[in-house]
This record gives structure tokens, C-alpha cells and sequence, in this order.
């Protein structure tokens, strides 16, 4: 059995050449399903669980203290970054667990692709992580976007932001460079490891707006055979509701670290379709430089119920009447703008 164009070598090797591989691959009637599923189920539960408890130990004693992760939300109040390196945290610590059983069940060549493949998420989700917690804690927001950052580079200033992008950028090449395959799928698994990390963070400007593309976008990745969004997926969902009611956020470490995940997950889908999805993520990221994701979702009734589920209803500001020397009065009616990440580019408020 030859490997299948466009796809890694740990991806054959993880299917199998014998009759094992055809029996898994028709129609999920072979001996390993089950493994495969219960694996699936313990990445979940391991993530979830993980991602809970590292949020419950940090919230007891963040790392520099409270104020190091606090930040002010789109309403203007606090809410912490914390939610970040949890999901980081478990969504890892979940994908551990899933090559551990599958180790244990399956032959030698599954075994080391296995652990390739766990090697390859593990390295874009903390890589990613850590870069975006450096920019997260040491960044500024004076300059946002590719255009403002590499802007700055062009006058000799090198921001935060533009250290995230190339550190990300680089360990895109190393999680691709483990997942294996061609030079043209490593470039290819690099541009969606890199970009589904930068992409996802642009989403993260209003509670629980990243977690859900993520969903998606992983449901959909899944839906192609793709167990490695288990994990992550989890992970996110776990602390859905912090994000929802507002006291906590992903920030750029855990929406760089959720997106990266994802896209070293789609590592095992066909070449074109890699090349679809890598092109999608290239286009949107593109069209973000010029078109606010905030506007068009509350302009789109479908995406703005999806974007508001869950959610706190928003605060209506009371008018307030000043009486003035005519019987007319003048009212005003004012509300708060603040940011929800030091990198999004979107500064609107709620209205």
C-alpha cells in the first residue's frame, strides 16, 4: 500500500499497510474502532479535566500575581487571562493522554507515529502558547495586526507583536517538520499551524466568540477523520462558561495555542483539502486588515444569535436628563469602550 497523495508519512503509518489499515478504513468495522474511540474519549476527559483543575490552581496563586493577568473587558470590567494557559494546559495534557492508549493497544510503526503525532500538536499548542503569553503580559496594543507590526519593523522597531508572529511562525515548521511528509506538506502543515494560531485570536473580542468558531472549525476537521481536535476541543469547552459570564478570557495565549492545535490536527486531511482550508485561513486573515469581524456579525442575523449565545444580555445605558433653563432638556447616553485583548484590532464597543 503506497502512501496517499498529499498526506505525511506518520499519517500512513498511523493507518497501517497491513490488512489492520483496510479493516480500519472501511466503513469503521475494523478491530480499531474501539481503541481509536475510547482514545478519542479519554483525550476529552483528560483535557477537560486538566484544563479545569491547572485554572483552579492559577486562580489560587497566579503566577506574579492578580494584577499581572488582569485586563478590562468590552464592558470595562476586569475579567483575568488565566483562561489561556488552562485550556493551553489541558488541551496538551489531553493529547498525552490520547497517545498513551493508543500506544498501548497498537504495533510498533502505530506506536511511533503515535508519539510523532502527539510530538507535533503538543510543540504548536505550547509554542504557541508561549508566545502569545509574552505578548499577552509584555505587549503594548500601540500597534495591532500584521500591517501595524510589520509597519514598525520597516522603522526599525521590533514589538511584541511582531516577535509572537515569528516565533509562532517557527514553530509551525517544527510541529509540521515532526508530523512528517513531502517538503510541500511540511510548508503546507506550517501554514496552518501559524495561521489557524493568528487567525483564531482575531475572534477572541467578544465572550465566548473564539471558543465557538473553534468548535466549528474543529466539528468540522473531526468530521474528516481527524481525532486530534478531541483535545483541544475539550479543553475550550471546559472553561466555556468563565469566558461566557465574563470572568475570564483566552487571550492571545490560549486562542494562539486553541488555533495552532487545530491546524496541526488537520495535518492528516488530503492536499487539496489542506490547501482549501489554508486558503481560507489566508483570506480571512487578509480581509481583516480592512473589514471589522464585529461589524459583519452584528449585521448578520444567524451570526449575531450565534455570537450572543450563551452570553450575558448586554448593559442598556440609562439616559440622563439634565435640566436646562428651557423646558427642553438634552439627553445623552454614553458607554465605555475598552478592548478584550491587547491584540484586537476591533475597538468597538457594544452599542
Amino acid at each position: 500500500m503506497s502512501e496517499p497523495k498529499g498526506r505525511g508519512a506518520a499519517w500512513t503509518e498511523e493507518r497501517g499497510t497491513s490488512d489492520e489499515g483496510r479493516r480500519r478504513s472501511e466503513g469503521g468495522m475494523g478491530r480499531w474502532v474501539g481503541p481509536r474511540r475510547r482514545a478519542g474519549y479519554t483525550a476529552g476527559a483528560t483535557a477537560a479535566g486538566a484544563a479545569r483543575l491547572a485554572y483552579s490552581a492559577m486562580n489560587r496563586r497566579p503566577p506574579g500575581g492578580p494584577k499581572t493577568w488582569s485586563r478590562t473587558n468590552h464592558r470595562g470590567e476586569p475579567v483575568t487571562l488565566l483562561e489561556g494557559p488552562a485550556v493551553a494546559a489541558g488541551a496538551i495534557a489531553g493529547v498525552l493522554a490520547q497517545a498513551g492508549l493508543a500506544s498501548m493497544t497498537g504495533a510498533a510503526g502505530r506506536r511511533r507515529a503515535s508519539w510523532r503525532w502527539t510530538a507535533a500538536l503538543a510543540i504548536g499548542g505550547a509554542g504557541a502558547a508561549a508566545f502569545g503569553a509574552y505578548d499577552d503580559l509584555a505587549g503594548s496594543g500601540d500597534r495591532r495586526g500584521f500591517r501595524g507590526h510589520l509597519g514598525a519593523l520597516r522603522h526599525g522597531e521590533v514589538t511584541t507583536g511582531a516577535v509572537k508572529l515569528g516565533g509562532i511562525g517557527a514553530t509551525g515548521i517544527v510541529s509540521a517538520a515532526l508530523a512528517g511528509g513531502s517538503p510541500a506538506d511540511v510548508v503546507l502543515n506550517a501554514g496552518l499551524v501559524a495561521g489557524g494560531a493568528n487567525l483564531l485570536n482575531l475572534f477572541d473580542l467578544r465572550p465566548g466568540r473564539a471558543i465557538k468558531v473553534a468548535v466549528a472549525s474543529g466539528a468540522l476537521i473531526g468530521a474528516a477523520g481527524q481525532e486530534g481536535v478531541a483535545a483541544p476541543l475539550a479543553a475550550a469547552l471546559a472553561l466555556l462558561p468563565e469566558d461566557l459570564s465574563e470572568r475570564a478570557m483566552l487571550g492571545d495565549a490560549g486562542a494562539n495555542a486553541l488555533g495552532a492545535m487545530l491546524g496541526a490536527s488537520a495535518a492528516g486531511l488530503s492536499r487539496p483539502a489542506r490547501i482549501s482550508l489554508l486558503a481560507v485561513i489566508a483570506g480571512l486573515t487578509a480581509a481583516s486588515e480592512k473589514v471589522s469581524f464585529t461589524k459583519v456579525i452584528e449585521r448578520t442575523p444567524a451570526l449575531h444569535w450565534l455570537d450572543m449565545l450563551g452570553r450575558r444580555p448586554r448593559r442598556q445605558v440609562p439616559a440622563l436628563v439634565i435640566p436646562a433653563q428651557r423646558r427642553d432638556t438634552i439627553r445623552f447616553a454614553g458607554a465605555g469602550t475598552n478592548t478584550r485583548s491587547a491584540e484586537n484590532p476591533d475597538l468597538t464597543p457594544e452599542e
